[in-house]
């Protein structure tokens, strides 16, 4: 891969999921369904991925399904979070890269293609192509588009190299970029996972390489921090908000830290931070039936195409 995907490697969630799944977040152990039911399952703690499969990005599905996909060859497998079945729904292609990911209710992969500078849109049950965007400039090699939120109107895309956000539009008519002139940027990797608020009038991102939450209106690019009080969230990766309550990866951490927000999300507090001896460089994660899921990418691995790659359960 090229030199981006190397500092990748090295360095280094949705509303639009619960509406997929009909989901809500709950207790371990207490999966709802769309009737709200719960129901106790013994779900495995470990969910193994093909050897080599250099994860980055989980999205959830229908049932049981999570997806995962593989930065260097750009395939997307699905998982069955009850059996550990896995089959291979987007298949590897020459020129693609699957970073991060997000299912919509339409059925809809969409897929940040890191150092191609672009962004994919498959169909989650079959594969098939729907629409293939160019963000960033053809040829340009200081880009890395890392991961993406989904509005109602469009999904909005990081990119780690640069301080602009991309949109596609969900009719996949065009997309468009958005500079974030407030965002200054730093060495290393910048503006990575990214969630929108509940009533999609702003955007929250994280900055990796220096810890800081931000809010961004995605109509003007106009971004402020979220005052954490001070407090940094140092290697920040992947995003899921759940109401008010944000879960941010710590990729290299190991951890994921837990914010609770005030009512404008531009301010609020870590309460707690989940560790688990399953962690192994977590980068992105999904809610599940009311599970908690970290995809484990494994961010350093000296030999990674024969290397062991899995999904956790996360007990909280």
């Amino acid at each position: 891969m090229r030199s981006k995907l190397l500092i990748l490697l090295v360095l280094g969630a949705a509303l639009a999921v619960a509406a997929v799944t009909g989901a809500t977040a709950g207790p371990r152990g207490d999966a709802r369904d769309g009737n709200g039911q719960g129901h106790e399952l013994n779900l495995p703690d470990r969910l193994d991925l093909p050897d080599g499969w250099q994860p980055e990005g989980i999205t959830a599905g229908r049932g049981f399904d999570l997806y995962v996909g593989s930065i260097p060859t750009g395939a997307v497998l699905r998982l069955d979070a009850r059996t550990g079945a896995t089959d291979t729904v987007v298949k590897p292609r020459d020129g693609r890269a699957a970073v991060g990911l997000k299912r919509d209710g339409r059925g809809r992969l969409f897929v940040a293609g890191g150092p191609t500078g672009k962004a994919f849109v498959y169909d989650a049950r079959s594969g098939d192509d729907l629409g293939e965007f160019q963000l960033a400039a053809a040829g340009t090699t200081d880009t890395f588009v890392n991961d993406v939120a989904l509005t109602r109107h469009a999904a909005y895309f990081t990119d780690s190299q640069r301080s602009q956000l991309y949109a596609v539009d969900t009719d996949l008519g065009s997309s468009r970029t958005i500079p974030l002139p407030d965002i200054p940027d730093e060495a290393g990797f910048n503006l990575n996972g990214i969630v929108a608020t509940p009533k999609q009038d702003a955007l929250l991102a994280i900055q990796t390489n220096t810890g800081r939450l931000w809010r961004i209106d995605p109509a003007t690019g106009t971004s402020v921090p979220v005052d954490l009080g001070g407090e940094l969230l140092e290697n920040g990766d992947g995003l899921f908000l759940a109401g008010r309550t944000l879960y941010v990866v710590q990729n290299t951490t190991n951890q994921i830290a837990v914010v609770r927000l005030d009512e404008r999300y531009g301010s609020g507090a870590v309460v707690t931070r989940i560790t688990s001896t399953g962690f192994d460089v977590p980068s992105t994660i999904t809610f599940l039936r009311g599970e908690l899921y970290a995809v484990n990418a494994r961010f350093g691995t000296t030999d990674p195409e024969p290397a062991k790659y899995w999904v956790t359960l996360v007990r909280r």
